[in-house]
């Protein structure tokens, strides 16, 4: 496949699977999980071609078990059938105690500091178990939010792990949050003020 074509296709995907399963007319369980079948039909994919397009992910958005596929997270609550329940049942609990992270920008750390990390029309808020994990942050953030675990627990919130090793959680209350590490010049001016805001 073109790698042009893998990559707008690999995108469809992303969304039918995590976003637009309602709007496409695909049946999907409240995991997430899809017939495979249904997906390649909406798709216009041989099996070939998905596999290819599994094989070359990057962050391993999509699994695959027996004949259904599914986004591994990142579902929108209003565009798929899954639930909060289902989907934090199909994880793994993850009982790490190291630092878990949060890539931003700095610009939504004053409203972070006030509500917390939320997962707005998201499931769940995605964080990184390191610094350099290739899952669970976005490419380009201006800060790193260093985030306590312990302190998620205490705040009544199981932290679960994807099967592509995205850590996941309803919300990350602002105590939780310990540290900021800025990524960019402008973050780094604007640190103290932000550290500030957070109480760090």
């Amino acid at each position: 496949m073109h790698p042009s074509t893998l990559k707008r296709t690999s995108k469809y995907l992303s969304w039918l699977l995590r976003h637009g399963a309602n709007e496409a007319g695909l049946s999907m369980d409240k995991a997430g999980w899809a017939k495979t079948a249904d997906v390649r039909r909406l798709a216009r994919l041989s099996p070939q071609a998905l596999d290819e397009i599994i094989a070359t992910n990057n962050k391993t958005r999509l699994q695959v078990d027996g004949d259904r596929i599914r986004a591994n997270q990142g579902h929108s609550m209003d565009g798929t059938p899954v639930t909060l329940n289902a989907l934090e049942n199909s994880w793994v609990v993850w009982d790490g105690s190291t630092s878990i992270w949060h890539g931003t920008q700095p610009a939504l750390v004053l409203s972070i500091a006030r509500a917390g990390l939320l997962a707005q029309s998201r499931s769940h808020v995605h964080l990184a178990a390191s610094v350099d994990s290739r899952v669970g942050k976005r490419a380009g953030v201006g800060v790193l939010l260093e985030i306590d675990p312990a302190r998620v627990r205490a705040a009544g919130l199981p932290i679960f792990i994807s099967d592509n090793g995205v850590i996941l959680t309803r919300r990350v209350p602002p105590d939780a949050i310990i540290a900021l590490h800025p990524l960019s010049r402008r973050a780094r001016s604007a640190a103290p003020t932000l550290r500030e805001a957070l109480g760090i």
